[in-house]
């Protein structure tokens, strides 16, 4: 292994713990030595990778976005009808509630309002990335009116920001309440909005 590449194995170590205890604590108690413990690099080596703590954050976001972009590509490229695939996205977050035993995996509910006043650099990427969901959401349910599977959208992506928000509410619900009810409910009032045959 080349130094650059344990370099770059070093700093995407960095970035997946540190994903992890931001999601157990948030980003303002996740403490830097406890982060390069976990990591096992030495303390002063931190900066060799990020000049700051909130440039690992941007960065940490960034990651998450992209990986979680990359997820909702790979989905629309499945074989199926837009209700398919509006079907698998929902079941992806409940999924993902399960999986996580009702704490949420996505960074943006788990974010959204600490890093808003915490940090504009922070707050952009997890901006840019909601507005890319929601641009992916918009051609999901463009094409499933033109197949017939879902209802259509005089504004598709006035719609797709609404599913979205709908989603993040009942996210925020069901970890408030440790219950997956929001979410589910959520799923129903969606299939029978825009879902032909539900």
């Amino acid at each position: 292994m080349t130094r650059s590449d344990k370099t770059e194995t070093t700093r995407q170590t960095i970035l997946s713990v540190g994903r992890r205890l931001v999601m157990r604590g948030g980003f303002g108690a996740m403490g830097l030595s406890t982060l390069l413990k976990e990591c096992r690099v030495p303390k002063g080596s931190f900066y060799h990778y990020f000049p700051s703590k909130e440039a690992f954050g941007q960065a940490m976001l960034q990651d998450y976005v992209q990986d979680y972009l990359a997820r909702v590509d790979a989905l629309l490229a499945r074989e199926g009808c837009g209700a398919d695939k509006l079907r698998a996205f929902c079941a992806s977050w409940l999924d993902q509630e399960r999986e996580a035993g009702l704490v949420s995996t996505c960074l943006v509910v788990k974010l959204g309002a600490e890093v808003a006043d915490l940090s504009e650099a922070m707050r952009q990427v997890l901006d840019e990335g909601a507005k890319a969901l929601v641009g992916k959401l918009a051609i999901m349910l463009q094409d499933g009116a033109a197949d017939g599977s879902l209802r259509i959208q005089d504004a598709p992506e006035s719609a797709a920001q609404v599913l979205y928000a709908q989603f993040l509410g009942a996210a925020i619900l069901s970890k408030l309440s440790h219950d997956q009810g929001p979410l589910e409910t959520a799923l129903k009032d969606i299939k029978a909005r825009l879902i032909v045959s539900a």
